[in-house]
């Protein structure tokens, strides 16, 4: 458990241009199994396609109970165009003493290759940098799956290599690949008007 000045605690809402990320509640169940049901969707994450509404209640549950620890957790990806959630992204664990994190998404498979993600991705690197104070953000995806990788580099990532059998996943081990962005990078990018620099409101 963290203590209540946790930078978690100031992650609540951030508004991009065609998007809304914020904390997940009960009533986003439905859109949230809607997506989180697909063996898509599900193939390169840690966890199995939902088979229930219930499972999408208990996952928000979960996320609720780590709002109010002000721990890390996902927060719902809601398209501003329909007001509904189509995704999710948010930090899966923090480092306090190495003020570092990692991010983690998924996205309905309707809006894949839209730029959505990215467009997510970006806007929460901006608010960690700005707000929260962090000074590294990683990012890892499995090597079959290079499309998120190429999300991880269009928002100024960048791959540090790969992690054999980083991950034990469906029933394998695979290898991942890492990306990371330094608060240093952050800074460059907003200068030189780069990826990583670009704006949000927040």
């Amino acid at each position: 458990m963290f203590n209540e000045d946790t930078p978690f605690d100031l992650l609540r809402e951030i508004e991009t241009p065609r998007l809304l990320i914020r904390r997940l509640n009960m009533r986003d169940a439905g859109d949230l199994f809607a997506y989180s049901r697909d063996p898509e969707v599900a193939r390169y994450v840690l966890w199995e396609a939902q088979k229930s509404v219930g499972e999408a209640r208990a996952f928000i549950r979960y996320c609720l109970r780590r709002y109010r620890l002000g721990e890390p957790a996902s927060l719902g990806i809601v398209l501003k165009e329909t007001n509904r959630v189509i995704g999710t992204i948010g930090f899966m664990w923090y480092q306090r003493d190495n003020n570092s994190a990692e991010i983690g998404y998924s996205l309905a498979r309707e809006y894949w290759n839209r730029g959505i993600m990215t467009e997510a991705v970006q806007a929460l690197i901006a608010f960690a940098f700005r707000r929260m104070r962090l000074n590294r953000i990683e990012a890892q995806h499995e090597v079959e799956n290079p499309a998120s990788g190429r999300v991880m580099a269009k928002a100024g990532m960048i791959r540090e290599g790969t992690l054999r059998s980083r991950l034990f996943n469906k029933g394998r081990y695979v290898d991942v690949d890492l990306y990371a962005i330094l608060r240093t990078d952050f800074t460059r990018g907003q200068e030189t008007g780069g990826p990583c620099g670009a704006s949000n409101t927040m």
